[in-house]
């Protein structure tokens, strides 16, 4: 029942820019913390951005001031604007919601994944 669906990668020169979406269904995510993370090839996934439900927002040192995490919670829909990409970008991205559903359980859901190539 709950799936998050990533799109908009694809494959873009250095110093280009992808937006990608993650379109959020089968509960309420009002009240989750979302982010994006991704995993390159060989290599852990990691922690891209996240963004609270209140709307703070963190970021991975590689990324900050190249890309904006945002969240448009009437659609349940979360954003990931990337700009001045570079080839070390290049990875899967995932979407990822983080939903406490009672005082001390969370539950964790991850989106399939969107390929994001950087040409150098």
């Amino acid at each position: 029942q709950v799936q998050l669906v990533e799109s908009g990668g694809g494959l873009v020169q250095t110093g280009g820019s992808l937006r990608l979406s993650c379109a959020a269904s089968g509960s309420d995510f009002s009240s989750a913390r979302m982010g994006w993370y991704r995993q390159a090839p060989g290599k852990e996934r990691d922690l891209v951005a996240v963004i609270t439900s209140g709307g703070s927002t963190n970021y991975a040192d590689s990324v900050k001031g190249r890309f904006t995490i945002s969240r448009d919670n009437a659609n349940n829909t979360m954003y990931l604007q990337m700009d001045s990409l570079k080839p070390e970008d290049t990875a899967v991205y995932y979407c990822n919601a983080l939903i406490h559903i009672a005082p001390i359980r969370f539950v964790n859901y991850w989106g399939q994944g969107t390929q994001v190539t950087v040409s150098s």
